[in-house]
């Protein structure tokens, strides 16, 4: 064994010299500073609020489209499917409504946006196969 390497073994392995630590560095690496505004800030610019023009046309639609098919399944159905058909038309217009909000790409107020358009197919959905009932109660 060389001298240099005997009296390196019978130190302990735990303890380094200084300039001895493995080849890590002892400076601490530069920590960028966080952002003035936030983590979310620094992650890109905020996007302008969407135009109550464009809810509207995404939201409405989607009713003007559960209208269209409460109007075709009145016409074209018999009485004894109204309630299956009107299921699978408000299925249509959820997924419907989840594209139509989709496009918007935006995230702010998504959630309310697709409340609203849910609800409303449902009451337009719900509004004319209660119609339809009274009209066939009444024939």
């Amino acid at each position: 064994m060389l001298p240099e390497t005997a009296a390196r073994s019978s130190r302990s392995l735990h303890t380094a010299e200084p300039g001895q630590n493995g080849g890590v560095s002892d400076d601490t690496p530069d920590t960028p500073t966080p952002h003035v505004m936030g983590p979310a800030a620094a992650a890109g610019p905020v996007q302008p609020p969407l135009p109550l023009w464009a809810s509207v046309v995404s939201i409405g639609s989607v009713w003007l489209v559960a209208i269209v098919f409460g109007i075709l399944i009145g016409v074209l159905s018999q009485p004894a499917g109204y309630a299956s058909w009107i299921s699978l038309g408000l299925a249509v217009c959820v997924l419907l409504g989840f594209v139509a909000q989709l496009a918007t790409q935006q995230k702010d107020g998504f959630i309310n946006r697709l409340a609203v358009t849910f609800a409303g197919s449902f009451v337009v959905l719900g509004l004319i196969g209660g119609v339809l009932a009274l009209i066939d109660v009444a024939s």
